[in-house]
């Protein structure tokens, strides 16, 4: 194993390699507060909304769960930016060009937001039902409920499912490597087909991986401790 190739600078690859993980943090974070927006509209509308909304709800849901994310993603890039291409045609004007971040922020942020339902509906569901019943009481409308009672009383169940989320969509950019995005898998391949030393950079690129997993996992341990503050510990 030849170290020397993970320099930062030419003709080590490492620099490379670390502007790929940007890359990916970039279309994780971008593609999971996106997911996280319409996991709040789509629970919401699930609990609260009408029976037309509850449906379409339900058939989102039900089909980015039930599509393989590849296929998903392939569909929502190529196909999400001809659509909008098209409408601008049909509107008179100039084509677009979709940067390859916005999409993949896009794309991800449509995935993540299937899953960021369920996950946030259960947590809605979880809350004691006089809390609700008593903010409605005091006469609050239902926006007010939502951002004073609802989303913070709902914080502690949701955070394990939203943790387990954030973790899906930092190994989710990987699957925009089949459509030539620059994140880390991709930049990963490249090096390794370009030096032959695969092993090198597939174990660098791991190592990477696991480096935003555990920095990740200190960071939800302290949300998760902050959000159960003033709860029962359960003996």
């Amino acid at each position: 194993m030849d170290l020397s190739l993970l320099a930062l600078s030419p003709p080590g690859w490492g620099g490379v390699l670390l502007a790929g993980l940007f890359s990916s943090l970039q279309l994780a974070v971008g593609g999971y507060l996106l997911g996280l927006i319409i996991g709040i509209g789509g629970a919401s509308g699930k609990l609260y909304g009408g029976p037309i909304v509850r449906d379409l709800l339900e058939i989102y849901t039900t089909l980015v769960r039930a599509i393989p994310e590849l296929v998903l993603i392939l569909l929502l890039y190529y196909a999400g930016t001809d659509l909008v291409n098209q409408l601008t045609a049909l509107l008179g004007l100039p084509s677009v060009d979709i940067s390859g971040l916005a999409a993949g922020i896009f794309v991800i942020g449509v995935v993540q937001g299937a899953y960021s339902t369920e996950v946030l509906r259960g947590a809605i569901k979880a809350i004691p039902a006089g809390q609700i019943e008593a903010a409605r009481a005091y006469g609050m409308s239902p926006f007010m409920t939502l951002r004073r009672i609802t989303l913070p009383a709902m914080l502690p169940y949701a955070v394990p499912g939203l943790s387990n989320l954030w973790l899906i969509a930092t190994k989710d950019t990987a699957l925009l490597a089949v459509v030539g995005f620059s994140e880390l898998t991709l930049v990963t391949r490249q090096a390794a087909g370009t030096t032959k030393h695969y092993l090198t950079f597939f174990l660098a690129a791991g190592v990477l991986y696991l480096a935003v997993t555990l920095v990740s996992n200190i960071a939800i341990g302290a949300i998760e401790r902050r959000a159960r503050r003033g709860m029962v510990r359960e003996a």
